[in-house]
This record gives C-alpha cells, sequence and structure tokens, in this order.
C-alpha cells in the first residue's frame, strides 16, 4: 500500500456548466461580428510597446490578435519600438541614457545600439511569433526601401529648443511599400528606425514608435491607430484612476495636452495629429491586459480611450467605439 495520499482532482463541470461556457464563448462572437463586418478590409496600424513586449504571455496574446485581424480581413500594420530591451543593452554596454521631455536622448553609439537591438533581436521575435499562427508577417526596418525618411528633430523644453541627438522626425513613408505588402496578404512588422534626408548613409536616426506608427498611419490614411500603453487610457486628472475618459475629441484633446504628464504627451500628441490628418480613430489601450487590441475594437464598449474628431457623428455610428 503506497504511504503517499492522492491528489484531489479538479471537479469535473457540469453538462449545464459545460452549456454556459460555450453560450459565453457564442456570444462574445456575436457580439464581434457586426465589427468585423464594419472593418473588413480596413488599414489599422498597432504600436506595440511598453509591457505588452516583456511578458511572455502577452508576447503571444499580441501575436494572437494580430493574427486574428488579419484572418477577420483586417489589414494590419505593427509599428514597434523597444524601450526596455534597448535601455537593457545599454546598460550591458555602460552607455548611459538621458530623456527629456518623454524622449530618449540618442548618441551615435546609442543610435547604432538601437538599430541592433530593434531591428536584429525585437522585430525577429515579433515575426516569429504572429507566424506561428500562419499569418505572413515580414519583419522591416525603417531603413528598409527608404521606409522611413527622417530628419534630426529638436523639442521644446521651458520654451527652449533641444537637441535630441540621434532622433529623428519622420518627413516621408514609402506607403507603396506598405500597400503591396498588404495588398499580397502580408503583415508589415516595422521597427521604429529611419534614415536620413540627405544624410550620411548607414547612420540611423531613432524615432519614437509612437511617432513612427502615427506617420505611419497619417500617410498610409488608415482607419484606425492604436496605441498600446502601461496604463489603461488617457485620464484627466492623473493619478486619479476614476477620471479615465472612454472618448476624447480632437478639440478637447488639444486643450488637454499641456497638462497632461510628459510621458503621455508623445503619445496623445501622435493621436491628436494623426486623427487631425484623416485617421479615422485612435485608440490608447492598456498593453498589460491580454487581448487588449480585440477587446478595443471588437466590442461595443472598449476598453480605452478612443480620439475622434467628431464625437457627435460617432454617437450615430452603431455602438460608440466605431
Amino acid at each position: 500500500m503506497s504511504d503517499t495520499t492522492p491528489e484531489p482532482t479538479a471537479p469535473s463541470t457540469t453538462p449545464a456548466q459545460r452549456l454556459a461556457q460555450a453560450q459565453a464563448k457564442a456570444d462574445v462572437l456575436t457580439e464581434a461580428l457586426p465589427w468585423i463586418k464594419t472593418f473588413a478590409g480596413a488599414t489599422i496600424v498597432i504600436k506595440y510597446g511598453g509591457n505588452a513586449m516583456v511578458s511572455p504571455e502577452l508576447q503571444q496574446a499580441f501575436a494572437d490578435d494580430i493574427a486574428f485581424l488579419r484572418f477577420a480581413g483586417l489589414r494590419p500594420i505593427v509599428v514597434h519600438g523597444g524601450g526596455p530591451q534597448i535601455s537593457a543593452m545599454l546598460d550591458r554596454l555602460g552607455i548611459e541614457s538621458e530623456f527629456r521631455a518623454g524622449q530618449r536622448v540618442t548618441s551615435d553609439e546609442a543610435a547604432h545600439v538601437a538599430r541592433m537591438v530593434l531591428s536584429g533581436h525585437v522585430n525577429r521575435d515579433i515575426v516569429a511569433r504572429i507566424n506561428q499562427n500562419g499569418s505572413s508577417a515580414v519583419g522591416l526596418s525603417g531603413e528598409d526601401g527608404d521606409l522611413l525618411l527622417a530628419r534630426p528633430a529638436q523639442v521644446l523644453i521651458d520654451g527652449e529648443p533641444v537637441e535630441l541627438g540621434r532622433v529623428g522626425t519622420i518627413e516621408k513613408v514609402s506607403t507603396d511599400l506598405l500597400h503591396e505588402l498588404l495588398d499580397a496578404g502580408r503583415v508589415p512588422v516595422v521597427c521604429s528606425i529611419a534614415g536620413e534626408v540627405g544624410g550620411e548613409p548607414g547612420k540611423p536616426l531613432n524615432i519614437n514608435a509612437d511617432l513612427a506608427a502615427a506617420a505611419i498611419a497619417r500617410h498610409m490614411q488608415a482607419d484606425k491607430l492604436v496605441m498600446l500603453t502601461d496604463v489603461a487610457g488617457l485620464y484627466r486628472n492623473w493619478p486619479d484612476t476614476d477620471s479615465l475618459i472612454s472618448q476624447i475629441s480632437t478639440d478637447e484633446l488639444r486643450d488637454l495636452l499641456p497638462r497632461l504628464d510628459s510621458g503621455m504627451i508623445p503619445k496623445m500628441t501622435a493621436a491628436l495629429e494623426a486623427v487631425e490628418a484623416g485617421v479615422g480613430h485612435a485608440h490608447i489601450v492598456d498593453g498589460r491586459v491580454a487581448h487588449s487590441i480585440l477587446l478595443e475594437v471588437f466590442t461595443t464598449e472598449g476598453i480605452g480611450t478612443m480620439v475622434s474628431a467628431d464625437l457627435d457623428a460617432l454617437e450615430k455610428s452603431i455602438g460608440g467605439h466605431a
């Protein structure tokens, strides 16, 4: 006779419980159906970053979401940075990091590290995960085919222009390349490194991934721009978590911008400029929530903050989180 005590077995579900679980899944599908029909053929640019890139579970959930969008008939474009990975490599190499106005100050040396990390490691990993679902993702650097061309950027701090080193502001996006990939059923995955307009070959510019995604969305005249963040959305009075904004107009966002936390300003500026340039809607979504993209796009309520040019027109559309 064994001295070991058998482990208790988990109680099996009853037929009624299994039916209820199946019905709940069917309810999810039926809620998504109007949105799948609405967005069939739509171009959606997704900025991927933050903690969603660090957790293996969230990495896989993101890849599954992108595959779902593709097979549901949408045309997703992924744009990513890799701040945590770049910082880790700079630390390993003993290169100090500095941030001004929410953006990384980038030396020539740091720019080459950023290119190595983003193009050689982060991009490869994202593409591999998406392709586990047979989605035909294609990895790109903004330098490939002159996809992204930029000029060195300045930011205003206390009213004074400040140089950010090898940080760029995008001036040109090669939309032909992206359209060719989308038309072929591919999922472009773009890392936020750009070539310099009239610059020396082989000297990259590091681009804020939020701004890169917004520029691509503008030039592609995308139907949606979705930006994953490490917060639930835009708060009117941070850190009051009850002040989360579900929907906001471009006029209201423009008035609110000067009062935002510095880390949110690049994201919300990117969202504002994208919608003002003709992108249908911009969404700020919590990337720490598994399947947050699907929850925002394919459910009536959504889970983040949506920026729209005209909220009155939006209310007349189906649902509200159009």
